[in-house]
Formats: C-alpha cells, sequence, structure tokens
C-alpha cells in the first residue's frame, strides 16, 4: 500500500518543475498581499477591516473567472498531450470570450448593487470597530477596483493556457513584476511617499489595478512575441473561430465547474457573512488568519494545480493506468507537504498577529484561528488534490456535487444554524465548520479511488 503513495525520483521532479514557478508566483503575490495587508492595518483596524470585507466579494468573482478558464482548460491540458495546438486555441478563445462577458456583468453587479452587498456583512453587533467607517472604506475600495476587473480576467486566460502548454514561467514572470508594481506602489499611495498624497484603502485600489495592467502587458507581449516557444499561442487572434462541437463540449462540461467555483465562493461568502453576525472583530481576525493562510497553504495549492496539469496531459495522451497510479502518490505529497508546514504554521501564529496595528483582543483571537486552521491544513491539502484529479477527468457533475455541494449542504447549513440559532461565541462557530474538512477529504479520497473519472474526453462524447 505505502509503495503505491511514493513515487520516484523521476516523479516528484516532473512535480516540482511544474509547481515551483506556479509556488513561486502565488507566494510572491500573497506574501506581498500579507505586506499590503499589513500597511493597510498599520492605518486602522476600520481600513483593513473595509477591505477585507471588500475582497470577500471580490473573491466570488474571480472563482467565477477561475471556473471559467479551467473549465475550458480541462480540455487544453488534454489537446497539449495530443500535440493538437490548435485545439488549444480553440479552448484559448472561449476562455477569452467567456470571461469578457462575465466581467461586464460583474462590473454592473458590483457598480450598481455593491452597497448592499456590503451592508450584509454590517448586521452584527458593533465591537471593537466602526461600522460607519468600515462601510465607508469598503466603498471606496470597490469603487477603484471594478476598473482591474477586466486586465485580472485576461490575465487568467493567457496564464492558465500557458500553464496547460507546460510553460509556467511567463505567467510567474509577469506576476512577478505585478507584484513588485504593487508593493512599490502601495508604500508611495497608502502612506503618500515622495510628495504623493496619503490615499491610506484607496492608494491600495489603485495600486493594485496599475500593477493588473502591467502583469497583462507583460504576459500578452512576451507570449505573442515567443513565436517558437510558444506555438499554440501563435494566430490565436486571426479569427474569433471555435468548432460549434467543442463549444457545446466546453459548455457542458466548463459551465459547471463555473457554477461551481462561483457557488463555492459564494458560500465561502456566507459563511464569513454568519461569522460577522458575532461582530466585526470576528473579520478582522478572521482577515489577518486568511492573509497568513495564503501565505503558508502556498505549496499543496501549487500541486493541486500541477495535478490537474500532469493528470490532464496523461488522460489526453490516453495513459489512463499511468494518470490512476500518479493520482495516488500526488494527493499523498501533497498531505505529507501541507503537514510539515501546518506545524510551523501553529507554531508562529503566536507571534503573528503583533505585526498589525490593532487591539489586543483581535490580536489573540488571530492566533486561535490561525492554529484551528493549521490543525485543518493537511485535510484541505487531500480536498484540493483529490478535486484537482477529478477535475482533470472532466466529471463535472461529481466535482460539483463534491465542492459546492459540500460547501452549501454542510458548511453554510452548519455556520447559519450556529450563528443563528445559538450563542456560541465566534470561535466555536469557526472552529466546528472548519473541522468539517476532516469529512470532506475522505469523501475526495473515496472518489478518487473509483476510478470513474480516468477518461480521455478529448475523443469522447460529451
Amino acid at each position: 500500500m505505502l509503495k503505491n503513495l511514493i513515487g520516484d525520483r523521476a516523479f516528484y521532479k516532473q512535480i516540482v518543475v511544474l509547481m515551483l514557478p506556479i509556488m513561486v508566483q502565488n507566494g510572491i503575490t500573497n506574501f506581498v498581499n500579507m505586506l499590503d495587508n499589513i500597511m493597510i492595518g498599520a492605518v486602522g483596524t476600520a481600513d483593513m477591516t473595509g477591505v477585507a470585507i471588500t475582497n470577500q466579494l471580490f473573491f466570488v468573482f474571480n472563482l467565477c473567472i477561475f471556473g471559467a478558464v479551467s473549465g475550458a482548460g480541462i480540455f487544453g491540458a488534454q489537446f497539449f498531450g495530443s500535440g493538437d495546438h490548435e485545439g488549444v486555441r480553440h479552448t484559448f478563445r472561449f476562455k477569452l470570450i467567456f470571461s469578457l462577458i462575465l466581467s461586464a456583468i460583474g462590473i454592473a453587479v458590483f457598480y450598481f448593487l455593491g452597497g448592499d452587498l456590503l451592508d450584509l456583512y454590517m448586521q452584527g453587533e458593533e465591537g471593537i470597530t466602526d461600522m460607519a467607517a468600515t462601510l465607508s472604506y469598503a466603498k471606496s475600495y470597490m469603487m477603484i477596483m471594478l476598473v482591474g476587473i477586466i486586465p485580472y480576467a485576461l490575465v487568467q486566460c493567457y496564464a492558465s493556457t500557458l500553464r496547460e502548454g507546460a510553460h509556467p514561467t511567463l505567467p510567474m514572470i509577469a506576476g512577478v513584476v505585478a507584484v513588485c508594481v504593487n508593493l512599490v506602489l502601495n508604500y508611495l499611495l497608502i502612506f503618500g511617499r515622495l510628495g504623493l498624497p496619503r490615499m491610506g484603502v484607496a492608494g491600495a485600489a489603485a495600486a493594485t489595478v496599475i500593477s493588473r495592467f502591467a502583469e497583462l502587458a507583460v504576459v500578452v507581449i512576451a507570449s505573442h512575441a515567443g513565436k517558437a516557444k510558444y506555438p499554440f499561442m501563435q494566430g490565436v487572434y486571426k479569427s474569433l473561430y471555435i468548432p460549434l462541437d467543442l463549444v457545446g463540449k466546453l459548455f457542458i462540461r466548463g459551465l459547471p465547474l463555473m457554477l461551481n467555483e462561483t457557488l463555492w465562493a459564494t458560500g465561502m461568502a456566507v459563511v464569513n457573512q454568519c461569522y460577522s453576525l458575532r461582530g466585526l472583530d470576528g473579520v478582522a481576525a478572521c482577515n489577518i488568519s486568511q492573509t497568513f493562510w495564503n501565505v503558508f497553504s502556498i505549496a499543496y495549492m501549487a500541486v493541486g494545480a500541477a495535478i490537474g496539469i500532469i493528470i490532464g496531459q496523461m488522460l489526453g495522451a490516453s495513459r489512463l493506468d499511468q494518470a490512476r497510479k500518479a493520482s495516488y502518490k500526488m494527493i499523498a505529497f501533497s498531505f505529507a507537504l501541507a503537514l510539515s508546514v501546518a506545524v510551523v504554521y501553529f507554531i508562529v501564529a503566536r507571534y503573528i498577529p503583533y505585526v498589525y496595528n490593532t487591539e489586543p483582543e483581535i490580536r489573540e483571537l488571530a492566533t486561535r484561528i490561525m492554529r484551528v486552521t493549521a490543525i485543518v491544513m493537511p485535510f484541505e491539502a487531500v480536498t484540493h488534490s483529490t478535486y484537482f484529479t477529478l477535475r482533470s477527468g472532466g466529471k463535472m457533475l461529481v466535482t460539483f456535487i463534491f465542492d459546492c455541494g459540500f460547501m452549501w449542504g454542510i458548511s453554510v447549513i452548519l455556520a447559519y444554524a450556529l450563528a443563528t440559532f445559538t450563542t456560541l461565541s465566534f470561535f466555536t462557530v469557526f472552529t466546528v465548520v472548519q473541522l468539517t474538512s476532516a469529512l470532506k477529504s475522505v469523501i475526495g479520497v473515496l472518489l478518487v479511488k473509483n476510478g470513474f473519472w480516468v477518461k480521455n474526453i478529448i475523443s469522447s462524447q460529451p
């Protein structure tokens, strides 16, 4: 049994080569986001909480875009694995058109309904943070961030296609440029350095938007200039033609994935809104915890992305038995990696909140919830890996039920019931909801073990 979970040196080299650029990009991005968060937190707790609430809503949109490009990306990885560059171009065009439509919808929703959505997080009892100030900062941040929606969506189209084509380095370089621009501008605009105005949260939003345009410029120019290196990107704009039968397959298999990501993210926003019923201090503490969780979870997140690409290419090349065996080893690798990181995260959680200019009560609460998330991190890693494994075979309905179904059927209902019908503390409600990750990881392993997902979808009917 243990032999089936451990690969040879070449196996791990393949994973590391693919995951390392993704991990570096996500690591730098999340590290800079952490510094941004600390900078905003240095201005005040209300500022930090306002940005955190707004980002909860943008998180839903971001995962909607992620779901849209990932649905087509399942085909992109398999087309690349079979050597069909024209197929990769078709999937890219689909991503582009679909993402721009979603961006237009997202901008309209945030512009006209953003205030009402933010008000949903202002229903709890007022604590240390001031609700009126928090709402004002949140609205200011949101309106500026709308400008960055389209460049964000376009970058996701390019980055996902390049990764599916075994070229994760360019998105990494573009991401590094973006985070450097973001970091410098954050310092200048939040605090008003070098003669620039002190803009606070508005400065943070402006810096993020500018960095997204910088990232888009790098990835577009480089991918179209490198004709020999990125042949599947050449001639992609000669037309917007996509074969009708492929469009049907993309919608049938991709739309459930987009809905899954969107509804899962919406479920997370609802869970956090339930937490806010216990007061905004919990929201502030969760923001601190989530910021550092993003940094510490980059390793197993990158493994998940690598699984989707590697297994997808194996399935596209009809190496089905190899794909099944590799999935077990990758899931085990992700678990071991996350367990090691979780131990470190649990220890340093005692000291992390002291980098914030916030109240002692919020620091203490942040430490406690960070330690809870450290305990569940290995289970989250298994869940993440099994999700990408199931998705690589195009089993969208099962993936939808496993991910979105669990979120709404278990996590959301549990959070709502505990927050609404009990007097349990925020910490207790948070802990109970988080511990459901263990159950989900077991379900994921059982689904992968079943093997129904092992399928070449580009040579089969939708």
